[in-house]
């Protein structure tokens, strides 16, 4: 089975900026939540539903490598797809690319972990999340 990718583009704004005029670097964490949430909502995942029956998706492990900066006013692409999962964890990698020279900026992982909210404890994940998940 070939998990689903996801591409979304978002646009620096000066907010996302340091004294330098570059992304400050954990602006690219956010972007790949961005990312993340996007490719579960194209494929029906909506994780409010999953948090009224008492799942939460957990960020258990980040790593991001930087490769070069993007500045203010950069349209940037990232791509998003599942990377590995395990019963009750579900990795996520994501790549940040200037749009206009299609120059890779930042690549990363993120893990999450499926939570029950009445234990606070890792807990298998549903089947429904992972069947929206991937296709033949």
């Amino acid at each position: 089975m070939a998990s689903k990718k996801n591409e979304l583009m978002i646009r620096v704004y000066y907010e996302d900026t340091d004294c330098g005029n570059v992304v400050y670097y954990a602006n690219y964490l956010k972007y790949m939540e961005r990312g993340r949430t996007e490719l579960l909502r194209d494929n029906g995942v909506e994780l409010a539903q999953f948090h009224s029956e008492g799942f939460v998706f957990a960020v258990v492990d980040a790593k991001l490598k930087y490769r070069s900066s993007a500045r203010y006013n950069d349209l940037l692409r990232v791509s998003t797809r599942i990377k590995e999962q395990s019963a009750a964890s579900v990795t996520f990698t994501s790549e940040v690319y200037n749009s206009e020279s299609n120059k890779l900026l930042v690549e990363g992982n993120v893990r999450l972990a499926c939570i029950n909210t009445e234990s606070g404890r890792a807990t298998k994940i549903p089947s429904l999340f992972m069947e929206k998940l991937y296709c033949d």
